[in-house]
């Protein structure tokens, strides 16, 4: 069994349409009712006028007054009011004696009968008006006395039917209700033209509709997690939920909305992305404490109309890519390591074929001092786990690519001594990444050489790494640290974060990162030195 459906809701523009047609329609009716009650009266004071000028002239003309003096008025003066009649364009005159006998009527029967309606104020010398109903029915007549030195010889009365007057009137109105047809038809067309736009941009939908999408719009607004913002044509902020503003690092408190994204205090390149016409798509771009990838893409509807930019927080994703990275290296380390250990077994096993015994236990003793005195000058100098491990991984990979890598005899870095709010990571976060780009500067340089110096006082940890590489332009010292730049080729995944993630540590941890020419005599090449304070508060606050 089928249940009727309910009949949708009339859209928004629909319904705007039909309060609009009828709005249109009551203001046009309404306008024609004032016209025609406005138009009848001023019909009527028009008729009003028109028959006292008439009665005027009559009264006034010297032919009616001889004529009144006659034996017999009416055979001189019915002809003369028939002519006028004709000649005024009214519907009667009536000349008559100061008492009120008819002289003149356009029924000839009423000639000699007595005038209906008042005359008291003519009789007495005054011109005046009315609507009464006489022998030719309702009418607006005017009445007037014919005066003769002074006294009163006649009476005039000249009138225009009611009925004239209103088919007067009613042609009038029916010419404006075709006007006001016309008006409403436009208004409809124009409401319609209109109302057509309006259903394109809410999509046909009801108020209902409309309501619960901008309820749903709102809730999944804070409900995402990640960051979104919204600019307009101009590039000013049109929205921004609560993930965008966290990730940007803008206060709940702060009000943005229409302000340029140029003046929110992003990092340039962050700011550049977002200012772009043209899509971003996965771009990483560093701010003081995080790694966020951001997508952009311009709304356009006929015309750019803004940019919606997503923002996805990668902060530990990458810390962690970082750690594999590190962890990489150790097992490329480790298993360059297994080779070369392998051919020196292979070369001690030969020995021992061969009949030279002691000299495979010299050549397997040297080596085993060589590795053992690497560890021992490691671990002497920086005995802190972590670290420990990653220079003797650094190290290893470092003799791959055939630079040496020294731990300076001034460094000096006991276990315990850092704060358990240090966090291991952002140590080989720093570390790792300024020992690989000194590596990357000084392979293939004469004497290439990296050294590592690490140490810690009772206010600091100090963690300076030099090279015997090309050095640093001083007019790009600023610009190594920002995200992108790179002196070197870029690689299948692109090049110039490393440095940046070092920064953006430090910055977390309230540190210091500096760059200069190195000092050493002929080394030539770059030192970067990183001190970071040590005391309980320092932590990851991420």
């Amino acid at each position: 069994m089928r249940f009727p459906s309910l009949p949708r809701p009339r859209s928004l523009a629909g319904q705007l349409f039909a309060m609009q047609a009828v709005l249109i329609a009551v203001v046009v009716a309404g306008y024609a009712l004032f016209t025609y009650v406005s138009d009848e009266r001023q019909a009527e004071d028009a008729a009003a006028r028109h028959a006292t000028a008439v009665a005027r002239s009559i009264a006034d003309s010297p032919s009616v007054r001889s004529a009144i003096h006659t034996p017999d008025p009416t055979e001189r003066l019915q002809p003369y009011a028939m002519q006028v009649m004709r000649d005024a364009n009214v519907d009667f005159v009536t000349i008559m004696t100061p008492s009120g006998i008819r002289w003149t009527h356009p029924d000839e029967k009423q000639i000699g009968k007595h005038f209906l309606g008042r005359i008291g104020p003519a009789q007495h010398g005054r011109t005046f008006t009315e609507t009464y109903t006489g022998t030719l029915g309702a009418s607006v007549r005017a009445v007037t006395p014919v005066e003769e030195n002074g006294r009163v010889v006649g009476l005039v009365s000249a009138g225009i039917k009611v009925e004239a007057i209103s088919a007067r009137v009613r042609g009038q109105v029916a010419a404006l209700l075709g006007v006001a047809g016309v008006a409403l038809l436009l208004g409809a067309v124009g409401t319609y033209v209109v109302n057509a736009r309006l259903r394109r941009h809410t999509h046909g939908m009801n108020a209902a509709e409309l309501s619960r999408m901008h309820d749903y719009h709102q809730a999944a607004l804070h409900a995402v997690r990640e960051g979104l913002l919204m600019l307009d044509g101009q590039f000013r902020v049109a929205l921004i939920n609560d993930g965008g503003r966290e990730l940007l690092g803008v206060g709940e408190e702060e009000d943005v909305i229409g302000r340029s994204v140029a003046d929110l205090g992003l990092p340039a390149p962050l700011t550049g992305a977002l200012l772009s016409s043209d899509p971003r798509v996965d771009e990483v771009h560093l701010t003081a404490s995080r790694v966020l990838v951001v997508n952009t893409s311009p709304v356009s509807g006929g015309e750019r109309r803004g940019t919606v930019a997503t923002l996805r927080d990668v902060t530990e994703l990458q810390s962690l890519m970082g750690e594999l990275d590190s962890e990489r290296g150790f097992t490329q380390a480790l298993r360059s390591q297994a080779h070369e250990a392998a051919n020196r077994l292979h070369t001690v096993v030969s020995l021992i074929e061969l009949g030279r015994a002691q000299e495979a236990v010299d050549f397997a003793t040297a080596e085993l001092e060589l590795a053992q005195a690497l560890t021992d000058q490691v671990v002497a100098a920086v005995s802190e786990p972590v670290l420990a491990a990653l220079l003797l991984g650094k190290t290893a990979q470092a003799n791959e690519r055939g630079v040496e890598l020294v731990v300076s005899p001034d460094s000096r870095l006991d276990d315990g001594v850092l704060p358990a709010e240090l966090s291991p990571r952002d140590l080989v976060t720093v570390l790792g990444n300024l020992i690989d780009n000194a590596v990357d500067a000084a392979q293939g340089s004469a004497q290439a050489r990296v050294t590592v110096t690490a140490y810690a006082s009772a206010a600091e940890l100090v963690l300076r790494v030099s090279d015997t590489g090309p050095g640093v332009d001083p007019a790009h010292a600023d610009l190594v640290f920002q995200r992108g730049f790179t002196t070197k080729p870029a690689g299948p995944g692109g090049r110039g974060l490393g440095l940046a993630l070092v920064r953006q540590a430090v910055t977390r941890l309230d540190g210091t990162l500096t760059v200069a020419e190195s000092d050493e005599e002929g080394a030539g090449g770059a030192v970067f030195e990183v001190r970071l304070p040590l005391r309980s508060s320092v932590g990851d606050s991420r």
